[in-house]
Parts: C-alpha cells; sequence; structure tokens
C-alpha cells in the first residue's frame, strides 16, 4: 500500500502545531561568536546526560557548530522574541555583531557565548552527528548547565513566537 505523496507545505502545517521552545545554539569558531535560533531541541539522556539539535544542512551557521568540539544552547526567554527573530534571520551577520549589544558571558567549558537573559543554557561537547534528511541531527554531551532565570520560557507554535502560559493562571492552580 503506497500512501499518497504529500506535499512539504501540509507536513510543515501540521508540525507546527506542536509547540516548541525556542533556543539560540552558539558557538566560537577562528575567535568570531556565531549563532542560530533552533526550536527543534530536547534533552536525550540522564545518564549521560545529553541534548539533541536538529539543525538545516543549508545553513552556514551549522557548518560552523559542526566544525569544532563544542557548543552552548540558551533556552530563550519571552522577552527575547526580538533575539530569537534576529538569530534566525538568513540575511543576519556573519561577523559575529549579532551578540553586541546583548548580554552574554562564555560557557564554562566550551567559552561558546550564553545568552545571560535566557532562563536556561547547556554548554556542550559534540557527541554525534546523524544525518536526516535535509537536516543534521547534531548530539550534545552535556558538560554545564544551569537556570538563568525564572522569566517564562518563549515557544514556537503555529509559526509564531509567544510567551508560555503562566501556571498560576492555569484552572485548578492555587491562587
Amino acid at each position: 500500500m503506497r500512501l499518497p505523496e504529500l506535499p512539504a507545505t501540509e507536513f510543515r502545517r501540521s508540525a507546527g502545531r506542536f509547540p516548541t521552545g525556542v533556543t539560540v545554539l552558539s558557538c566560537v569558531r577562528d575567535g568570531q561568536a556565531h549563532g542560530m535560533t533552533v526550536n527543534a531541541f530536547s534533552t536525550v539522556s540522564l545518564d549521560p546526560l545529553l541534548v539533541l539539535a536538529v539543525l538545516g544542512n543549508d545553513s552556514l551557521t551549522t557548518r560552523r557548530l559542526l566544525a569544532g568540539g563544542g557548543f552552548a544552547v540558551t533556552v530563550l526567554s519571552a522577552r527575547q522574541e526580538p533575539t530569537a527573530r534576529a538569530f534566525a534571520d538568513r540575511a543576519r551577520a556573519r561577523d559575529g555583531s549579532l551578540f553586541d549589544g546583548l548580554a552574554h558571558t562564555p560557557a564554562p567549558v566550551t567559552g561558546s557565548p550564553v545568552l545571560t537573559d535566557g532562563i536556561a543554557y547547556f554548554d556542550c561537547a559534540i557527541d554525534a552527528v546523524h544525518p536526516a534528511g535535509d537536516h543534521t541531527i547534531l548530539v550534545g554531551a552535556v558538560r554545564a548547565f544551569g537556570p538563568l532565570s525564572e522569566e517564562p520560557a518563549l515557544l514556537f507554535s503555529r509559526s509564531r513566537l509567544g510567551a508560555e502560559p503562566d501556571p498560576a493562571s492555569a484552572p485548578g492552580s492555587p491562587k
């Protein structure tokens, strides 16, 4: 039995109904900071500590992330929508200047930029790389991590960015 061919736009529309968090993956290569917005990010394992990100193959930043031994992941807060948009822009600067004016600090192990206005970070060594169609699955071995704030997370769903719901206003929550 063959399934009818389904257009990629319909697949993307259906998959887009699954809300995801929004991150910026960053690295330093040849003394310059690089970063990109990624919403395909997940934890993988507690023993050992592993995370994964799915990166588009046509991205120069993907090639830079894969060319070195380590990277950082910053989980963005709802206040960082402009940051998410800047690091997702295909026409963004490639010279590290995107980090100018953004509060950031070197990750403790890899030295990759961590955006300190985020809500959490993971400092990772590359553990594995798996081809996956027009994307690459990057598995990171977590070397350092931590919370950065209690702000609500930035979410992506139905091609829109927005804040996670306030748990205090959820039905049945204590007032």
